[in-house]
């Protein structure tokens, strides 16, 4: 069975600039770490590898730096890796970046189940995943909390809907995006750093591409544009008040109707 676990470099702060002109974060030179979603996604895989004898494999897109997550999921147990980089990909929005990946999965090879975080920190769409599933043309399951059954075959799952939690099944190929707290994800291993700091990271370019036309790819293939995009304004302002506990509780009452809070 080949799992395949899509994983992303996301800013480690929320202290990041944002480019006025194109609308998206200016990443370089800011503290960088691996989406804390696609950690259940990346322990769903390893689990199901131990049950069932799997290989795991993961992708990510991203500039050449975006490596590190990869080789930190080495350090965890995945067997392969390749990292989608080009500058014609910058600034695509979740329509293009998905259709990307889909361009990328293509050319690593088939997979049988692929596996993905439910959403990212810097985006918070979770619309990629999804848009994934529908490009490779394969049946996809959204908010996966728990895996019920798992076999060579077809794997069985709980997904936390609005109201409800469902339980359904459903035959490989096939794409999951999976919650928080799905598991619990383990600690990279210096062993494995060790046995795979020279294992190799496959890059893939447009030209790998099935599809090479540029105009399907980054800002020029998104069909969303941000029109503003400006970080929150911070408010450093602070009073402190001393006197009994009456003459403080007015003061508070007084501050409150002030600020039109009640």
């Amino acid at each position: 069975m080949e799992i395949l676990v899509c994983i992303k470099q996301v800013p480690g702060t929320s202290k990041v600039e944002v480019d006025e002109k194109t609308g998206v974060l200016k990443r370089d030179g800011v503290d960088s770490k691996m989406n804390p979603y696609d950690l259940y996604a990346l322990e769903t895989a390893l689990r199901l590898k131990e049950k069932l004898g799997s290989n795991v494999s993961v992708i990510s897109m991203g500039p050449p730096q975006a490596k590190e997550v990869i080789k930190e999921a080495y350090m965890m147990g995945v067997d392969r890796g390749a990292l989608i980089s080009d500058r014609k990909f910058a600034g695509a929005d979740v329509l293009a970046t998905a259709y990307t990946i889909s361009q990328g999965i293509r050319k690593m090879g088939n997979f049988d189940l692929i596996l993905c975080g439910k959403q990212t920190t810097d985006g918070d769409t979770a619309q990629v995943g999804p848009e994934i599933a529908e490009y490779l043309k394969i049946p996809h399951i959204a908010n996966v909390i728990k895996i019920e059954e798992a076999s060579e075959k077809a794997i069985t799952v709980e997904m936390d809907m609005p109201d409800t939690i469902e339980l359904d099944k459903v035959t490989y190929p096939c794409l999951l995006t999976v919650d928080k707290d799905i598991f619990q994800p383990r600690l990279p291993s210096y062993r494995q750093k060790l046995e795979t700091k020279d294992r190799e990271i496959q890059t893939i370019c447009l030209n790998d591409f099935e599809d090479k036309d540029e105009n399907q790819y980054g800002l020029n293939g998104s069909a969303t544009q941000v029109e503003k995009i400006f970080p929150p304004s911070v408010n450093n302002d602070r009073e402190t008040w001393t006197g009994s506990s009456d003459e403080v509780s007015n003061k508070i009452i007084g501050k409150l109707k002030q600020l039109k809070y009640v």
